[in-house]
């Protein structure tokens, strides 16, 4: 099998179940970002251990539902639904299930958390940003009714509350406390 086809040379891109966009139209945008998020996802994994691996391996499996759902034919989604292969509410309450869960293992920060701490949850900062993006760009091409633009939002929140559980128990001392410009001179 060849990894190249030469039909992207012409500046478009093929979607799941047909058609073909131009590569810096929204649809290919939303799903790059995703894509982008699961490799930063697995950047983080690749130093973690343990449960925190685990929840990442799973996250990135997520995300092949979520960049299938964006990158297919809009018209043609009902192909994907057939296969089980959309995002889905039930998604959404995992998240939110594992949320709930993890930030109840560490006291919350009172203030704003300089990312930076520990390398693994700095990568995890990284992803973070990397989702807020990518929801932001799903939201012109998700599908009214999706669990996409959901899934990404809670996904955000999971992995900032995966990198202060990282940091660890209590955050009192990595927060940043208000000060003026003038403090920082």
């Amino acid at each position: 099998m060849k990894v190249y086809t030469r039909k992207g040379d012409d500046g478009t891109t093929g979607l799941f179940h047909g058609g073909r966009v131009a590569k810096d139209s929204p649809r290919p945008t939303a799903y790059g970002d995703v894509d982008e998020l699961q490799a930063f996802l697995g950047l983080a994994r690749a130093a973690a251990t343990g449960e925190l691996a685990e929840i990442l391996v799973g996250l990135e499996r997520d995300l092949w539902l979520v960049m299938a759902e964006l990158a297919c034919n809009p018209d043609r989604l009902d192909l994907l639904a057939e296969s089980g292969s959309l995002s889905t509410p039930e998604m959404v309450l995992r998240l939110e299930g594992l949320i709930d869960d993890v930030s109840g293992r560490f006291d919350p920060p009172t203030e704003f958390v300089v990312p930076g701490e520990d390398e693994v949850a700095a990568r995890l900062d990284v992803a973070r940003t990397v989702c807020r993006r990518a929801e932001r760009s799903a939201l012109p091409v998700a599908t009214p009714g999706s669990s996409v633009v959901p899934y990404l939002n809670r996904l955000s929140d999971l992995v900032w509350t995966l990198a202060r559980w990282r940091e660890g128990v209590s955050l009192a001392t990595r927060s940043v406390p208000d000060a003026s410009p003038s403090d920082h001179r």
